[in-house]
């Protein structure tokens, strides 16, 4: 064999050929079996079939709640009253998204403002994995209904006239949802004590984490950046 100047070629030694042909195969199959094993493990996760934080352990710095709590027994509606599937919406809408979740019975007083500044923090803190968390504040009455009586928001601004206009002008993006005023307290019994608690729900729908202001934000971030890197999507 020649080549384009007329050189004669090596002949290459066969098992030089099969073994260089093999690393290639090799290289070439490592994402394919990455993307097959991630599809396989989120599809056991959304299922609920996999308990992925009780998988990993408990090195995280919120309560872990045990067991998940299932979101859909809140029967959560849109401001238009429709049911709202949190679950299939977080996974419907291209990447699986984790949940920073806000319930707020009531008014939104200085205690439901501030759990909203900080979740819009932290999210918008998370960089490239922003799109992979989104955030939702359920209330048990419509947002136009919802009294705002808060004079200064958490970083210094003057606030809105009405809670409608301050989730138009701070939380644009975030999903307001509806629920049972009983059913939310029932479900989130820790914002008896703390009213600062909010929690984090799976793509799936199970509410698995419950923070308030004893976690630092860095903290809560290191969670969030734990599950994100050991979960598929």
């Amino acid at each position: 064999m020649t080549d384009p100047m007329g050189n004669t070629a090596p002949e290459l030694d066969p098992a030089t050929v099969n073994r260089n042909r093999l690393v290639l195969l090799t290289i070439a199959g490592i994402p394919v079996t990455m993307i097959l094993a991630a599809t396989w493990l989120w599809y056991f996760v959304v299922n609920g079939d996999l308990d992925l934080v009780g998988s990993l352990g408990t090195a995280n710095n919120g309560q872990l709640l045990q067991p998940p709590r299932p979101v859909a027994e809140l029967g959560l509606v849109d401001q238009a009253g429709e049911p709202y599937a949190l679950a299939r919406n977080a996974v419907a809408r291209g990447e699986p998204k984790w949940t920073l979740l806000v319930p707020a019975p009531g008014a939104c007083d200085a205690a439901c403002e501030h759990r909203l500044y900080l979740t819009r923090q932290i999210h918008v803190a998370m960089g490239k994995e922003f799109n992979r968390l989104q955030r939702a504040w359920v209330g048990d009455r419509r947002v136009a209904e919802t009294a705002f009586p808060v004079d200064t928001l958490s970083d210094g601004a003057e606030a809105p006239a009405t809670f409608a206009r301050y989730l138009e002008s701070q939380h644009v993006g975030m999903l307001t949802l509806g629920a049972d005023g009983a059913d939310l307290r029932a479900q989130f019994p820790e914002l008896a004590e703390s009213p600062d608690t909010w929690y984090l729900v799976d793509p799936a729908g199970w509410v698995m984490m419950a923070y308030d202001d004893s976690v630092s934000y860095k903290d809560v971030m290191a969670d969030l950046k734990f599950l994100l890197k050991n979960s598929a999507g």
